[in-house]
C-alpha cells in the first residue's frame, strides 16, 4: 500500500489554455464563474494600485 493513496486529493486547478473539451457543462459553468470572480479580484487590486499611484504622483507634483 502506498501511503500517498491516503492523502486527500488536491482539486485540479484549471490553467489558461488547457483543453476544455473534457469538462462537463456544470464544470464549464463553475469555471466561467471562477474566472469572472478572479477577474473582479484582479480589477479591484488594479484600481487600488492606480489610486495609490495617483495619490503619490499628486503628492510629489510641484
Amino acid at each position: 500500500m502506498d501511503w500517498s493513496d491516503l492523502e486527500p486529493k488536491k482539486p485540479e486547478v484549471h490553467s489558461l489554455g488547457a483543453d476544455l473539451s473534457k469538462l462537463s457543462v456544470d464544470e464549464l459553468k463553475d469555471l466561467a464563474q471562477s474566472l469572472r470572480d478572479e477577474i473582479a479580484r484582479v480589477e479591484a487590486v488594479l484600481e487600488a494600485k492606480k489610486a495609490s499611484k495617483d495619490a503619490a504622483e499628486s503628492a510629489f507634483k510641484s
